[in-house]
């Protein structure tokens, strides 16, 4: 899985418990710090919609991200978290190959990328094959270039949720 096109890689650990903390490790800053607290809070909303609700309630949850390639880059990754969350709750594994775009608020509405060519460049040179991409950034799709068009099978969501179930095979 390529997680997040700004060349970060997050890791996500849950250990059991009854409190349903999160935790965030320290090198986690600004931007995707404020990213992944948004899609905590929507993810608790949601957690009974999605069947996650008895998981989420004895389960505390430490995260981390580390830069690949110490550029610190800013980065918003809220729908990998909501996916990766996810898949570790359901005990699923993303598709291989797979790079997911995209913010959301804390009311699950998602924001748009303001670019898809470098993101998804530089996803295709780490060896994605398929990229989840928010729908309101599909006009900007025509902005890509053919050999990423070629390589990189483009999936849109407009739910955060179905976002989630899309990489795990569920739909």
């Amino acid at each position: 899985m390529v997680p997040l096109a700004k060349r970060m890689a997050p890791c996500y650990s849950i250990q059991k418990r009854r409190n349903r903390k999160l935790k965030i490790a320290g090198g986690v800053e600004g931007l995707m710090r404020e990213s992944i607290k948004r899609a905590f809070a929507y993810m608790m909303g949601q957690k009974v919609r999605i069947g996650v609700g008895q998981q989420v309630d004895t389960t505390d949850f430490h995260v981390e991200a580390i830069d690949l390639l110490s550029n610190h880059v800013p980065c918003e990754a809220g729908i990998a978290f909501v996916v990766a969350l996810y898949s570790a709750l359901k005990r699923l594994p993303v598709q291989a190959g797979a790079v997911i775009l995209g913010d959301l608020s804390i009311q699950g509405n998602i924001k748009p990328m303001l670019s898809l060519a470098e993101p998804l460049q530089v996803a295709m040179d780490n060896g994605a094959r398929k990229a989840l991409i928010p729908l309101e950034n599909k006009r900007n799709f025509l902005e890509v270039s053919g050999d990423i068009v070629e390589r990189v099978d483009p999936v849109f969501f407009s739910d955060p949720i179905m976002a989630a179930m899309k990489p795990l095979g569920i739909t």
